[in-house]
């Protein structure tokens, strides 16, 4: 479950929204987590709805004049409203003055009042956007997540197949590390994977025989990456298995695996001794970026294929020889 207190979400954007607490001390600290916000029927941000109230309520300089001009009756109705709702905290954008009516709500009820001297739109545009990546779904996978040639590349397989050791070439050859043996997954969009590393591990990469490398250290600032959106999967099969001798030489449909209701295209490389799994990681990159282009290397083939034994005489065709 991913989840964010009030008074983080306060700290992480004091500065960029030039925060004011006003009124409404939380001391329960208020909780934002994903599963109460897909439970309930409210919005997560929005500007003052008494109908629908979101959770987190954002008021113009407008929305402050009609709360300033409503009656106390009109008033202490609309504030009912609230109250009932799954209200997190309130944000008083464009530098307006805070109503003392909403104060008095505010210290009441222990619900944050905030200020903020960015307009509302800009304000509910920053937050949004940090709460959408805060409270997305989440998962943590085994591998490690590269950035190859711009494509951040997961790369999977049984225990000691050489999966760093790979990662340790490809990032020789100049590409970036992003997290090594546990990758932090966020779905930030439909069909979007954000990927991460644990803090306990970020820079780090383990290799068999050499221990904890600091590839940040031996590298340079260059060779590591803080997050990268997660494109393919190259599965490395070993060799050994029966599930390498399976595989289909010229494939026609492509692989997916599905990670959190997102498909994401799927490249399985046998390994086995003097193949070069560097060389073929950032073939399988560029391949799958021609795909994206629409181009099919083997779709391309095998229809001039088919196009060949169609030129080809009647009685070669059918007897397969003249």
């Amino acid at each position: 479950m991913s989840q964010i207190s009030i008074s983080e979400l306060y700290e992480n954007k004091k500065e960029k929204l030039k925060l004011t607490w006003i009124a409404g001390n939380d001391e329960g600290d208020r909780i934002l987590s994903d599963d109460r916000i897909a439970q309930s029927n409210q919005g997560t941000i929005g500007h003052l709805n008494f109908i629908h109230p979101n959770w987190i309520q954002v008021l113009s300089r407008n929305e402050v004049d009609y709360v300033n001009n409503l009656g106390s009756d009109n008033l202490q109705k609309k504030f009912d409203l609230l109250k009932q709702s799954n209200l997190a905290c309130i944000v008083i954008a464009d530098g307006a003055p805070a109503p003392e009516p909403l104060r008095t709500m505010a210290d009441v009820t222990k619900t944050p009042l905030w200020g903020s001297p960015f307009p509302s739109v800009e304000v509910i545009w920053l937050l949004r956007s940090h709460l959408g990546t805060v409270l997305a779904p989440s998962c943590s996978l085994h591998g490690v997540l590269l950035d190859v040639l711009g494509m951040g590349v997961m790369i999977t397989g049984e225990s000691g197949v050489g999966k760093s050791e790979l990662a340790l070439e490809l990032i020789s050859r100049g590409h970036g590390l992003v997290a090594d043996d546990v990758v932090e997954l966020r779905r930030i969009a439909p069909e979007t994977l954000e990927g991460r590393c644990p803090p306990i591990l970020r820079d780090y990469l383990e290799v068999r025989g050499l221990g904890m490398l600091n590839i940040r250290t031996i590298f340079g600032e260059t060779a590591v990456r803080r997050h990268k959106n997660m494109k393919l999967i190259v599965h490395l099969q070993n060799t050994a298995s029966a599930e390498a001798y399976q595989l289909e030489r010229l494939p026609i449909s492509n692989l997916n695996e599905t990670i959190m209701n997102v498909d994401i295209p799927k490249v399985i490389i046998p390994v086995a001794a003097g193949r070069n799994l560097a060389v073929l990681v950032e073939a399988a990159v560029r391949n799958y970026v021609l795909q994206l282009r629409g181009i099919d290397s083997t779709k391309d083939f095998i229809e001039r294929h088919e196009q060949e034994m169609a030129n080809l005489p009647a009685d070669v065709n059918k007897a397969g020889k003249p």
